[in-house]
């Protein structure tokens, strides 16, 4: 029996998937040639290669390096982050491919493109602005590096991103259907570079 394209494309995903270490953590990859570890100075730095386009289906990303950690709470994640084309992203609240949140940061305002600038909830089909689309885009300029802060906060839902110590407006959101997950940093369909990246958040307490 022939599989539809589809099937066979998303089979491919799979299979070159691997893993990467730095920044004190093991972070799975699609496919690791998509990407390269380097040092700037005594600084190790992760650099991504290749910008690849969604999957065939409901449009969401999937070019993005995913901690290996349990699922967090309470999650900040720091990192200075130098955007090679317009834009990135900061994933979070990962449960699978098909069950996540993330900011996209760009050169763009969202007024100018909605779906730039902006907090994305995917929930099992494409992603859905979340965010305002008022205020000041995150870069404003490329090949530069910026210091980043994303929290998520899953009890109140509240997410904000501060660009070198400045709130975006429209990266400051509130989601309360997916709660802990998994932290990734990567891009929609572009490339970029990524350094001193710290992630901290808590572990959800168990009731017996």
């Amino acid at each position: 029996m022939k599989l539809p394209a589809i099937f066979l494309l998303l089979f491919a995903a799979l299979s070159a998937a691997g893993s990467l270490q730095i920044f004190g953590h093991e972070w799975t990859v699609p496919n690791p040639a998509d990407w390269k570890v380097e040092q700037e100075g005594d600084t190790p730095v992760l650099r991504l290669l290749v910008g690849r386009e969604p999957l065939p289906g409901a449009r969401r990303p999937f070019q993005f390096a995913l901690a290996n950690t349990p699922d967090l709470t309470d999650v900040t994640l720091e990192a200075d982050v130098r955007p090679t084309k317009r834009s990135l992203i900061l994933v979070f609240a990962y449960r699978d491919p098909a069950h996540f949140d993330y900011a996209h940061l760009s050169s763009d305002t969202a007024t100018k493109q909605p779906v730039h600038n902006g907090i994305f909830h995917v929930f099992g089909g494409e992603r859905v602005r979340i965010s305002p689309v008022n205020g000041p885009a995150a870069f404003d300029e490329i090949s530069k590096w910026y210091h980043v802060r994303l929290e998520f906060h899953p009890a109140s839902g509240l997410i904000q991103v501060q660009v070198d110590g400045k709130p975006i407006p429209a990266l400051r959101a509130y989601d309360l259907s997916l709660g802990n997950g998994k932290v990734g940093i990567g891009s929609f369909n572009e490339t970029a570079d990524f350094k001193n990246v710290k992630l901290l958040g808590g572990l959800p307490v168990k009731f017996l």
